[in-house]
């Protein structure tokens, strides 16, 4: 008998969820609860110039992008996340709400049995 399919994947739910519940908390211990719920246990984060493995060291990455952030910061999606074969991306934005975006990029995510495996962040350059 051959193998069950995997289970499909909401790509929205989950990169959008990541992006409001991870990248949007700034309270260590709901940010916690919520990468428990959304990243496999060695999921890894890639951002531009670092990594982090593991929940705990994944809070710490988030922690200190948003402590390095203005306090009225925000993350919004653009658009939905789309996905196929277990790989996921959204478009964000981030800056000031109701106010122009400082900074834009996409998240791709490796996606395993309905959660991130790894999250690989890319920010767009400045345009000069």
């Amino acid at each position: 008998m051959p193998d069950a399919p995997d289970a499909p994947i909401n790509y929205d739910d989950l990169m959008q969820a990541n992006l409001a519940r991870v990248f949007g908390e700034r309270d260590a211990s709901r940010r916690m609860t919520a990468i428990r719920e959304i990243y496999a246990e060695d999921a890894v984060l890639y951002e531009p110039d670092a990594s982090a493995t593991g929940h705990e060291s994944i809070s710490q990455a988030v922690g200190a992008l948003l402590s390095s952030l203005p306090p009225n910061f925000a993350f919004t999606a653009i658009g939905r996340a789309i996905g196929h074969h277990g790989v996921g991306r959204l478009r964000w934005q981030s800056g000031p709400p109701n106010g122009p975006a400082a900074v834009t990029g996409t998240d791709v995510a490796h996606c395993v049995d309905g959660h991130i495996q790894s999250l690989h962040v890319f920010v767009d350059p400045l345009s000069t």
